[in-house]
């Protein structure tokens, strides 16, 4: 009886470190996770950040050229002002958060459309070698935006599935992980533009 005992003993024993040992490895693997997740946050901000750096020459180079544009320039840096304003701690990306950062920057992105619509009317911009090249990057930076948040959408999902799976749920919440926001697309642009001529 004593050896059938200390047997049990041993087993109960194995079981806590062995459960011990899986608790340990699933909370590390949500910290990875949650890590990947926020590093990936930050490179979507740096190429906002990138993007927010071009508009000041931009706006430069086309206020000398068309100076008495001045109301759509002023818009396109207050809404500079507003997107640049708007900063999210990557631990709280919750969907409210996520949607006022997208919702800055839609506003910055529709005032630097409004921009090249009002530098169609001005030839010699369009020729000018700084702006095409200040042009070039900012395309450049708008997909590199694109890549960026498809990339951070990846993680998110990565951790959310992750995080949501059982038996990996019972240690996020004793844990206090939280599922993380998305991008997603701006409402109404499941619609496609009407094109009229």
């Amino acid at each position: 009886m004593k050896r059938t005992g200390l047997i049990v003993v041993v087993i109960i024993i194995l079981l806590v470190v062995v459960g011990f040992q899986w608790g340990v490895g699933v909370n590390n693997k949500l910290v990875q996770m949650d890590e990947s997740v926020k590093s990936q946050w930050s490179q979507v901000e740096n190429v906002y950040q990138r993007r927010s750096d071009l508009i000041p020459n931009l706006v430069a180079t086309v206020k000398g050229y068309a100076s008495h544009e001045k109301e759509t320039l002023e818009g396109v840096v207050e809404a500079r002002a507003k997107a640049t304003s708007v900063n999210i701690d990557p631990s709280k990306l919750t969907p409210e958060s996520l949607q006022q950062f997208q919702q800055a920057q839609g506003g910055l992105t529709s005032a630097l459309g409004r921009l090249m619509v009002v530098v169609e009317k001005y030839p010699d911009l369009k020729a000018n070698e700084n702006f095409l090249n200040l042009q070039a990057q900012l395309e450049g930076t708008e997909n590199r935006i694109t890549v960026e948040r498809q990339k951070f959408n990846q993680a998110a999902q990565g951790y959310n599935t992750f995080l949501r799976q059982f038996p990996q749920s019972m240690i996020a919440s004793m844990r206090g992980f939280e599922k993380k926001a998305y991008f997603e697309a701006e409402k109404g642009s499941e619609k496609a533009p009407k094109v009229q001529f």
